[in-house]
């Protein structure tokens, strides 16, 4: 149970991290006050954890020949593409503005997902 508050708590903070690094990714502006884009936040990263859980496997599943040609650097198009269908399916909630900021998004929600992880996870 606290491995998946761990997760939720780093995509969170790597989602935050990646709005507020790349200007083409924004969280809603229909309410500007902090709890009221926290609370956007927290949906968001919860639509985040449930497209990684479920759609992310499938996906490279099917792109294993691509993942094994590029040597794993297709893992950047699948996060990119992870990171855009967040984007469709939270709606005016949060909004990533084509592909390549979705790369460079994608790109720092892994590093920072990753980071929060072992701060939070070690023992």
């Amino acid at each position: 149970m606290t491995s998946i508050l761990f997760r939720f708590v780093a995509n969170a903070v790597a989602l935050a991290a990646a709005v507020w690094l790349v200007g083409d990714i924004t969280l809603g502006d229909d309410d500007t006050s902090t709890g009221g884009r926290t609370a956007t936040l927290l949906v968001v990263a919860l639509i985040f954890g449930l497209v990684n859980l479920v759609v992310k496997p499938i996906v490279k599943v099917l792109s294993l020949p691509l993942l094994v040609l590029s040597l794993g650097l297709f893992t950047l198009v699948i996060n990119a593409l992870m990171l855009m269908l967040t984007s469709a399916l939270a709606g005016d909630a949060f909004e990533v503005d084509g592909f390549w900021p979705a790369v460079l998004g994608g790109l720092i929600i892994s590093i920072v997902s990753w980071t929060v992880n072992m701060v939070l996870d070690s023992d």
